[in-house]
Order: C-alpha cells, then structure tokens, then sequence
C-alpha cells in the first residue's frame, strides 16, 4: 500500500479532500529539483476543455510534425516521444500523466530532439499540481460541459480548476501568453479574461471565424478568416463539433508560426483520430461508428453529426462507468432515448459496482425519452454480446454506434469468486478483472459473424 492510501485511511475524506492537492505539489517540487525541471526547456502547448481535447492535441501536433517540427504529445490516448515510431498507446489511460511520470517523459523527449510539446490537460492533473512546473507557451479551451463532478463537486469548481491551466499560462513571461477560447461556449469568456493575448474562436462569434460549412458523412470544409488571412479548410474529420476542434488548432499553429498552407495541408492530412468517429467498415450494408463520447455533451455532438445522414434506424449501444460520476447517467440515457430508435444497454467498466443498477442508472433517462423494456430499450450486460446484437440487429441504411469505450483496450468488472484465465488480469484488493477488450475489434467480429451467417 502506497504512503497516498496509508492517509487517505487515517483521515477523514473531507480532510484527506483539502490536503491532497498539496500533497502532490509537495512531490511536484521535489521530483522537478531531482530531475532539473525538464519541460523548461520545451516550447509547451497545452489544451484543456471537457471534450475535444484529444482530437484538438492530434491536430495540432500532426500540423506541427508536417510543417518540420520535432513535436512531442501525451494525450489521453497516446504517447509520441518524438522519436520517429509515431503515437504509442497511452498504458496509463490517464488524460495527463501523474507529475514523475511526465517528468521522465519530457526528459526522454528532450533527449530525442522534441521541440514542442503537446499536452491534453484534466481539471484534476490541474487541481492537483501536477503541471505545476510546465511553461505553457500558448494554450486552448475548447468548452465546458458536466464531466467529472464525482471531483469537483460542483460546475463552478470544476471550471476554476480549468481555468489555472490559462493562468498559469499567463504567468510565463518567456512564453507567447496566447490562450485560443472558444468565444461560442459560454464559459468562454473567464478563460478569455485570465490571459494577456486572447484569441476567440468559433461558429457564431470570434476574431477566428468559420464560414461556408460544409457537413458529410466522412469529414468537413470551411472557410476561416482572422486578420488578413483566410484558411480554406478541409479535413477528414466529421460533423460540427470537429469544426471546433480544428478551429483551435488552427489558431494554436498560427500562434506558433506556421503559415496558412502549412496550416491547410497538415490539417487536411490527418485522417483519423483512434477512438473518435472511427467509422468500422467490413461491407456491410449498414454503418457502424466506433466513439469514445464519455459526457453528455460528447452524446449530444455524435447524434448531432450523425442523425441528420443516417436514412434507416440508428442503433446506439453504451453504459456508464462504476465509481465514476452516475449523475451522468440518465442524461446519456435521454439523449440516446431521444436520438436513438434502438438502445441497448451494456457493461462499461463496472469495477466492484453492480452491472444492473448502472444500466438501470441509464435507462431511467431512455425510458423517460418513451423507449419501453424489451422492446426499443434493451439490456445486455455482456459488451461483446451486446454489440453482436446492434449489428444483428442493423438492417440497409441503419447505423449502429458504439460508444464511451472508444479505443480503451480492457473492461474492469467485478465478479467475486471468479478465477482468472489468460487474458484476465485479476485485482485482489479490489476484487475487480481487467477483461481484455478493443472496440473496433469486438465490432469487426460481430459483423463478420453476421456475414458469415
């Protein structure tokens, strides 16, 4: 047991709440004087927001990359050391790393030659100091929605502890202190407020203004404008909420140097982003769309993106999370009842909590949106069997979508009393099995069984 969980035991929550942060400041310091303050000498960019972060971070580093620079990220789902093998999976999972763990990954950039850093920042790494010693050299805020409450406690907290990554920012005299804002969100302007060189972004409003939208199935167009220059965008990326995303991107490059071509063609170059509107084709007759989509907000933006070019029933399979914030729940739960003419319920990383009462957590917004048990609303526990059952399901034109796994590669469940096998990592202390599963893979077996049939 680590000294973290001996004081978590030794004194009361509301206490151990309080002191933890300066307990990781504390180890913050001491790690950054033992390891000589690496990210110091790294040119930093870091981007925060409830969603949008990992796809905004891939952006912005594969533009970077492409225009010749020696670009290094940490994203939720990925690592690039800068040292030539591209992004590697991210083995902890974790949206920004704990502060030694970060530390020996910069040193390891530096070492490879890395000339910016690209780092996806949570309200809690923020909370907790972990970026403590980090000399942002411009940053982004992409929006705020309900997320991660079962922290916070509260929307006001959880916006005041984003808002310490502009600051922070801001107190970098030897940076740009240029913070990109999403001026169509409308907590945008704290964020605006908090930095010396604001630039605001958006749809409806802000100096970086996309125009002449134009939506597919399998990515967006637009036309941006900001000063004297226009960009003519193009990107592989769908729907609405990714014109965002790429808005700030754009911006964060311009701040850094780059000019509109190679803007326009590292923009357009990327193809995907693992885990986000991953499009899953075997042949088959029907769509099938893997997503991450963790948050209400993320639901609200994949239907949005998705519904209006769907022409037969949209099939929408997903759960929510044990030991995480459940008052999420039943707000997925209605957004998928309302947009969804089939839900099926399923596992999503139970941990030690019971299967049942998470979906029922959900279904309590799906039957509140009119879809009835055993009919349009149905409960499969099992992840694998309930994707097998959408794409059973799925006739021509439908479109089944997959999500809040996204690119994850386990399922923790509990399941007391069970024996382990290969493929099972079994947890003692905390009587949980991290089951190995992939998405996209489950999905890609689920229709070559339906084909084969």
């Amino acid at each position: 047991m680590n000294l973290r969980k001996i004081v978590k035991k030794a004194i009361p929550n509301q206490v151990f709440a309080k002191v933890e942060p300066y307990g990781h400041l504390g180890e913050a310091i001491i790690e950054n004087v033992l390891f000589g303050f690496p990210t110091r000498k790294l040119k930093v960019i870091g981007v925060t927001g409830t969603a949008g972060k990992t796809t905004t971070c891939t952006l912005i580093t594969h533009t970077l990359q492409q225009a010749g620079y020696k670009v290094g990220m940490v994203s939720t789902v990925s690592i690039d050391y800068g040292d030539g093998r591209g992004a590697q999976p991210n083995p902890t999972r974790m949206t920004s790393l704990g502060s030694l763990t970060l530390i020996k990954t910069a040193k390891q950039m530096k070492a490879n030659g890395v000339e910016w850093l690209v780092l996806e920042i949570s309200s809690q790494a923020l909370s907790q100091y972990r970026t403590w010693s980090v000399p942002f050299t411009i940053v982004g805020y992409t929006n705020l929605s309900h997320d991660n409450f079962h922290y916070h406690r509260t929307f006001e907290r959880y916006r005041t502890a984003k808002l310490m990554l502009f600051k922070q920012a801001n107190r970098n005299r030897h940076g740009l202190r240029v913070g990109l804002v999403n001026a169509d969100d409308e907590n945008g302007h704290y964020f605006a407020d908090a930095i010396a060189h604001p630039v605001t972004y958006g749809i409806n409003k802000g100096e970086l203004r996309a125009s002449k939208i134009g939506l597919t199935p399998n990515g967006s167009s637009f036309v941006a404008k900001v000063g004297n220059d226009t960009y003519n965008m193009s990107t592989h990326l769908p729907g609405e909420f990714n014109v965002y995303n790429c808005l700030a991107a754009l911006g964060i490059c311009r701040a850094a140097g780059l000019n509109v071509a190679q803007v326009e063609q590292g923009i357009a170059s990327l193809g995907t982003v693992t885990g986000r509107m991953n499009t899953i084709d075997e042949g088959q007759d029907f769509g099938v769309i893997v997503d991450y989509a963790p948050i209400p907000d993320a639901f609200e933006k994949v239907f949005a993106a998705i519904k209006p070019t769907v022409k037969g029933r949209i099939i929408s399979v997903f759960g929510t999370p044990g030991r995480r914030d459940e008052l999420k729940a039943p707000i997925q739960g209605e957004i998928a009842g309302k947009n969804s003419d089939i839900v099926i319920l399923t596992e999503e990383d139970d941990r030690d909590q019971d299967g049942q009462r998470l979906m029922e957590l959900c279904a309590v917004g799906a039957e509140k949106a009119g879809k009835k048990r055993g009919k349009d609303l149905l409960f499969i526990h099992k992840r694998e069997d309930a994707v097998q059952k959408a794409i059973d399901l799925a006739g021509k034109g439908d479109m089944v979508l997959l999500l809040g796994k996204g690119e994850e590669t386990v399922i923790i469940t509990n399941k007391p009393g069970f024996k382990p096998t290969p493929g099972h990592i079994y947890n003692e202390s905390t009587d949980t099995i991290r089951r190995k599963y992939n998405e996209t893979e489950a999905a890609r077996q689920a229709l070559k069984n339906r084909l084969k049939r």
